[in-house]
């Protein structure tokens, strides 16, 4: 998922020194200070898993080495439940707690990108991997080191203290979120599939992502906080010829310049973009082998990022008849298809409204807030269309970073800092807790 966090503001509040000694803590007080003790100390592991996993990255389906630590650890949590092999390579745990109570689930996802990895850190990524029969570099871009490295850690201090906990925590470690090789099945979709929804069954789920951003800063939004998006494939096919002689065939690449400059006036000129954004955006395209032969044949594949559904179908009937008669005036003929990833990231409204005390005691005063509607995609979405769910985000820049020096998630820049990772483990611990009403703020 490729985006660029736009920082929550910090809300500066003053501090108030009480005179005279300080009065013995309460009960909840204790337990909360407890809590902290445990987050504390268990952070220094988390950093450690992450910087193993991010030197260790596994592309989709393929988390095999990333699959077995994290069932090692669980197991050794005393976990009533470690099952894996789930929709390939999938972790799930299940945490009972020493009291009866309601079930919720916590989801990491586990998979890295092909990226070769710039960031100079000295865990850097020098794994090659396979993707769609290509040999590739690869790099945990998208910051699933810290994700997984922040579930084991909430794993850690709720399987410490379960006989205090109300309910049952379901934990899921998914593959393939950036979506599966190739034509195979994979991510939320296969998970959801496969049953982790089941058996038991979760009330509601939570997850967490890492953007550029002040450290620390956790964000959240009501209803839809990312886009669905679809994976676009045009086919362009034209009749092969001497490039010194173009009148003797027909040109695919031409025409597909046509079609991707024609595509971008549907977003631009042809919708009302002031009910919802929309982006259409061509990644790859390939077609010929030498520059004196044109081709026959061009594809391009991109991705469509939508927020109103009825919009979305517009954008695909727009797409295809667009391509297609650009083909046919060029004497070409143009095959449209489209993959569907995931739909809206819709954050349940009374849910999240819910969680935002807790989201404020896991940042800090100030630290949490509104953050605005992004058009990057998750198939975190997919658990949201089963059972109410919230995602949020959390920063990962470096401490005073300008805009310039916050690399979006996917480039081979990006960076996660380590003291972030706090506030991510309190997020991931505080969520389960405050829904099971087990946690005091």
């Amino acid at each position: 998922m490729s985006l660029r966090f736009v920082a929550v503001a910090a809300i500066v509040l003053s501090s108030t020194v009480l005179a005279g000694p300080s009065p013995a803590p309460a009960p909840a007080q204790d337990q909360d200070q407890k809590l902290d003790a445990a987050i504390e100390s268990v952070v220094p592991k988390v950093i450690e898993w992450r910087h193993d996993i991010h030197e260790h990255p596994e592309l989709g389906n393929r988390e095999f080495r990333t699959a077995a630590k994290v069932a090692e650890h669980l197991r050794a949590l005393g976990f009533d439940e470690v099952q894996t092999g789930v929709a390939h390579t999938g972790v799930v745990g299940i945490l009972r707690g020493g009291r009866p109570g309601p079930i919720v689930a916590l989801r990491a996802d586990m998979d890295a990108l092909p990226v070769a990895e710039q960031t100079g850190v000295p865990f850097a990524s020098q794994a090659i991997g396979e993707y769609n029969g290509q040999e590739v570099p690869v790099m945990h871009a998208c910051g699933h080191d810290a994700h997984v490295a922040i579930l084991m850690g909430a794993a850690e201090v709720l399987a410490n203290m379960r006989e205090q906990i109300p309910g049952t925590i379901k934990f899921v470690f998914q593959p393939a979120e950036e979506g599966p090789p190739g034509d195979e099945e994979g991510g939320a979709a296969l998970m959801i599939k496969e049953g982790v929804l089941q058996n038991p069954v979760p009330e509601a789920i939570f997850g967490l992502h890492v953007f550029p951003g002040p450290p620390g800063v956790i964000g959240y939004r009501p209803e839809g906080a990312l886009a669905a998006a679809d994976e676009l494939i045009i086919t362009v096919k034209g009749s092969q010829t001497h490039g010194s002689m173009p009148w003797l065939g027909v040109d695919p690449i031409i025409v597909s310049a046509q079609v991707m400059t024609a595509i971008q006036m549907i977003p631009s000129r042809q919708l009302d973009v002031t009910r919802a954004p929309a982006v259409i955006s061509i990644g790859s395209i390939h077609g010929g082998l030498r520059g004196n032969i044109i081709p026959d044949t061009v594809e391009m594949t991109g991705t469509i990022r939508t927020f109103d559904p009825n919009m979305r179908e517009e954008i695909l009937e727009r797409i295809r008849n667009t391509a297609t008669q650009i083909a046919e005036a060029g004497g070409a003929t143009a095959d449209v298809r489209f993959r569907p990833y995931a739909p809206v990231t819709y954050n349940d409204p009374d849910l999240t409204a819910r969680m935002v005390p807790t989201l404020e005691w896991a940042a800090g005063p100030g630290m949490a807030g509104l953050m605005p509607r992004v058009m990057g995609a998750e198939d975190f979405a997919h658990y949201q269309q089963q059972i109410p769910g919230l995602y949020v985000s959390l920063g990962v820049s470096k401490a005073n970073a300008g805009p310039e020096d916050m690399a979006p998630n996917h480039s081979p820049f990006f960076f996660v800092n380590d003291d972030a990772m706090v506030a991510g483990v309190r997020t991931m611990v505080g969520l389960p807790l405050s829904y099971l009403g087990a946690l005091s703020h």
